[in-house]
């Protein structure tokens, strides 16, 4: 058992002081340090400086670990360039990053106070790296091919890819599944992934309408993909529409990534199901895509979260400064609620999407838990401001583990 006393620790509803957190893999008691060492008196006890804040492990739902590689070797301003350049230099950016490459962006993550991401893992190249990864992880292996032929082949392949994942015996590694997205996963296998997901109780994610090129495809087969799929893949039409392909996931809890071109129909449809929205603001911006409108997510009370993406479509995998960009994108929100609203979607909302027992402190979750020096008392702005002057972190906890800071 270990006893750690900050000046300050951000409960879900406030800011709270002259308290202390019991902890083992997960926070026990939240108490007054004389009665937890009372309780607990051989625990270690760790007493922190003037102003430092106990607040929740961030948590990175959607990052591409595989591409981790890429600074300046992909084209951005505009997708369907960006896509043509991710084709080009795919071999040489993924096997370019090995283990050690990927293992870098992994630890820049936890020094960054995430303590869980959501790896979409399109070839299993990063398994081994998420498998050594401190943090807690759940581990999207993808599913994508659109061309009825290759079906059989490509589903074994994903499958054997899942099957591996499965193998991974480490707290804190959750095997789930990645649906590339509707232009590029052909229904026959979009349904068995979703059967296998149902059957498994596995978490599932998709991209969806990410480009205006998506929407004129889906809808009409074409645009700037159609020629795009003629040249490279031989097909003159869209597989499915948008709306078949959130009908596939009935009764699935799904997060769906982007979202920045649906429609009212669509976003009813995610509405009625229960979906969430990854909002990777970034990334959005990087490749001409819009900004996702969260006016109307709030409206149809479909809530969302925060994510880096990967590095393919960033130059950081840093939350804060996601969040940062974030708020300045967004600049007709409300401004102190809105902040509150994006700490919350990179720390319990995005548990909540993830079915995981972290995002806030609070007795019986698991101890992810992050001490962030601020210069001042804390006051009813700590979400703002916490975005804004991105304050060292001194310390890291997964699972109640210390990975990073002294002892």
């Amino acid at each position: 058992m270990k006893i750690i006393t900050p000046h300050y620790i951000l409960l879900r509803d406030r800011v709270v002081a002259d308290l202390s957190v019991a902890f083992d893999k997960k926070i026990e008691k939240i108490a007054p340090f004389e009665e937890l060492i009372q309780e607990y008196p051989d625990a270690e006890v760790t007493t922190l400086r003037e102003h430092s804040l106990l607040m929740p492990g961030l948590i990175n739902a959607h990052v591409h670990i595989e591409f981790s590689k890429n600074k300046t070797e992909l084209s951005y301003g505009d997708f369907l360039n960006w896509l043509y350049s991710v084709i080009e230099n795919r071999a040489d950016l993924i096997n370019d990053c090995g283990l050690e490459c990927m293992g870098k962006a992994i630890d820049k993550m936890l020094e960054n106070g995430i303590t869980t991401f959501g790896a979409i893992s399109s070839q299993a190249m990063d398994l081994e790296a998420c498998a050594k990864a401190k943090q807690n992880v759940v581990f999207f292996n993808e599913l994508i091919g659109s061309q009825a032929t290759m079906a059989d082949a490509l589903f074994g392949d994903f499958v054997a890819r899942l099957d591996a994942s499965k193998t991974i015996e480490r707290e804190g590694f959750y095997p789930a599944i990645a649906i590339h997205s509707p232009y590029s996963v052909h229904p026959i296998l979009v349904k068995k992934a979703v059967e296998m997901a149902k059957n498994e109780n596995l978490k599932l994610t998709a991209h969806f309408m990410e480009s205006i090129a998506e929407r004129e495809w889906l809808d009409e087969s074409s645009g700037d993909f159609k020629k795009f799929f003629e040249e490279l893949l031989s097909q003159s039409n869209s597989v499915a529409d948008a709306e078949e392909f959130l009908s596939y996931f009935d009764g699935a809890d799904v997060l769906l990534t982007h979202v920045t071109n649906a429609n009212k129909s669509e976003i009813k449809t995610i509405a009625k199901n229960g979906h969430t929205i990854i909002h990777c603001p970034i990334s959005n911006r990087l490749l001409g895509n819009p900004t996702l409108n969260i006016q109307e997510l709030n409206e149809n009370n479909i809530p969302w979260i925060v994510a880096t993406d990967g590095l393919s479509s960033n130059y950081e995998l840093d939350l804060f400064e996601e969040m940062k960009i974030s708020l300045f994108m967004h600049s007709g929100a409300p401004l102190l609620q809105f902040a509150q609203a994006l700490l919350d979607g990179v720390t319990i909302n995005a548990a909540k999407a993830l079915g995981l027992n972290s995002g806030e402190i609070a007795e019986g979750k698991n101890a992810d838990m992050l001490i962030v020096d601020l210069e001042n008392e804390p006051t009813k702005e700590l979400a703002l401001h916490l975005i804004l002057h991105r304050y060292n972190i001194s310390k890291v906890y997964v699972n109640g583990t210390l990975e990073i800071g002294e002892k």
